[in-house]
C-alpha cells in the first residue's frame, strides 16, 4: 500500500565524540561473543512484540549473528509500570552490553537517562527531535540512533481514516498517557487539522485504568463520539480494557498499536513495525563492528500498514467504504 503520510528527512544529531574511544575498544576482539540488550514496548505474551523480536532476529541471522553462537541477547519486555521499566533499564545497563536495541521514545527515554556511554539503538520513535532524543540536524554525535516510526502528520491520517469509517462522527476523545512524550507531538497536529474534518477533538490524560475507564464512560454522552489512543506502554498493556469499553459504547476507534486490532479493535494503522526492527538488525551489526552511532544517521519508515477489523465494524454497525478496504494492508473477519 502506498505510504498515507508524505515523510520529512529526518536527518538527526546529537554532540559527542566522547564515547568513541569506547565503542572503538568494543570492536577489537570480533571472534568474541557480543551481548546486545533487547528492550521492547511490549508485553512478553503479546504476539505483536514476539513478531518484532522474531525479525530483529532475522535481520541479524542474515548479517551473520546468531543468538547462542555469537551473540547473547538479554531481553526485558515493558509493563504498565513505569517504576518497573526504569528497573529493568537500570539492570540491563549493569549488564554492560555491546549496544542495546530499544522500542518506542517512552523506554528510549529512560535508558538514555541511564547511560552516556553503551550505544542505543531505537525503533518506532514518533519524532526523536520533539521527544528529546536528538537535539540537532545534521548526524546523530552521540549514543543513540536508530529508525523513526511516523511524524505528526500521521495524526491527521487518524482523524482522516476515522472519519472515512464513521462519517456521522463529530466528536473525538484522545486518550493520551502524559508518560510518554509523543503526546506533544500528535495532539498539536490534531487540533490544527479537526475543523476541517468538522470534528471537535477532547483530549485527556490517564494514567491509571481507573481513569481510563472514567474517561471513556463519561466522554460517551456525547453524541457521535469516536476515540484515539495515542500509543504508550500504559495503553498498550491495557488494550482489553480499552476495546471493551469501546465495544460496550459502541464507539469506533482507531489505534497506534497492532496488538489493539489483533484483540478485537476497529482499526490499527502505522509503521510496519517489524520492517523497522528487522532494518534495526543492520545498524546492530554496524555497531558490533565498531560504528559509532553518530556516524549512523536516523532512518525513517519505509513501509506503513492500515488494518481493519471487519468483525468489529460489523458489530458496530459500520460499513467500511470500498475504497478504504482496498487500502487495507489486512482486513480481520
Amino acid at each position: 500500500m502506498p505510504a498515507f503520510i508524505g515523510r520529512r528527512q529526518f536527518i538527526t544529531l546529537l554532540g559527542g565524540g566522547a564515547v568513541g574511544w569506547r565503542l572503538a575498544a568494543r570492536a577489537q576482539q570480533p571472534d568474541q561473543v557480543r551481548r546486545i540488550g533487547v528492550f521492547t514496548s511490549g508485553a512478553e505474551s503479546d504476539p505483536s512484540a514476539q513478531a518484532y523480536v522474531r525479525a530483529l532476529r532475522q535481520g541479524l541471522e542474515k548479517l551473520g549473528w546468531i543468538e547462542g553462537r555469537n551473540i547473547r541477547a538479554d531481553y526485558r519486555w515493558a509493563s504498565g509500570d513505569v517504576n518497573r521499566l526504569r528497573a529493568d533499564a537500570a539492570e540491563m545497563v549493569d549488564l554492560t552490553p555491546d549496544v542495546i536495541l530499544c522500542g518506542g521514545t517512552q523506554l528510549t527515554e529512560i535508558l538514555r537517562q541511564k547511560t552516556g556511554a553503551i550505544p542505543i539503538v531505537f525503533v518506532h520513535v514518533a519524532d526523536p527531535i520533539a521527544g528529546g532524543l536528538v537535539q540537532s540536524l545534521a548526524r546523530p554525535d552521540d549514543n543513540i540512533t536508530g529508525f523513526t516510526a511516523y511524524d505528526s502528520s500521521i495524526s491527521e491520517k487518524w482523524l482522516e481514516v476515522l472519519k472515512k469509517i464513521a462519517p456521522r462522527l463529530t466528536q473525538v476523545l484522545v486518550l493520551v498517557d502524559p508518560q510518554n512524550p509523543t503526546w506533544m507531538l500528535h495532539v498539536p497536529t490534531m487540533e490544527k487539522v479537526a475543523p476541517s474534518f468538522a470534528v471537535q477533538l477532547t483530549t485527556v490524560h490517564v494514567r491509571s485504568p481507573e481513569e481510563i475507564e472514567r474517561a471513556i464512560d463519561a466522554f460517551v454522552a456525547t453524541p457521535n463520539a469516536g476515540m484515539i489512543v495515542l500509543p504508550s506502554v500504559m495503553t498498550g498493556d491495557q488494550r482489553d480494557l480499552i476495546i471493551n469499553l469501546a465495544s460496550k459504547h459502541r464507539m469506533p476507534a482507531i489505534y497506534a498499536l497492532r496488538a489493539f486490532v489483533s484483540s478485537g479493535g476497529l482499526i490499527y494503522y502505522s509503521s510496519d513495525w517489524a520492517d523497522l526492527y528487522r532494518r534495526a538488525a543492520s545498524y546492530v551489526d554496524r555497531i558490533l563492528k565498531g560504528a559509532k552511532p553518530g556516524d549512523l544517521p536516523v532512518q525513517q519508515p519505509v513501509k506503513f500498514e492500515l488494518i481493519i477489523n471487519l468483525k468489529t465494524a460489523k458489530a458496530l454497525d459500520l460499513t467500511v467504504p470500498p475504497t478504504l478496504l482496498a487500502l487495507a494492508d489486512e482486513v480481520i473477519e
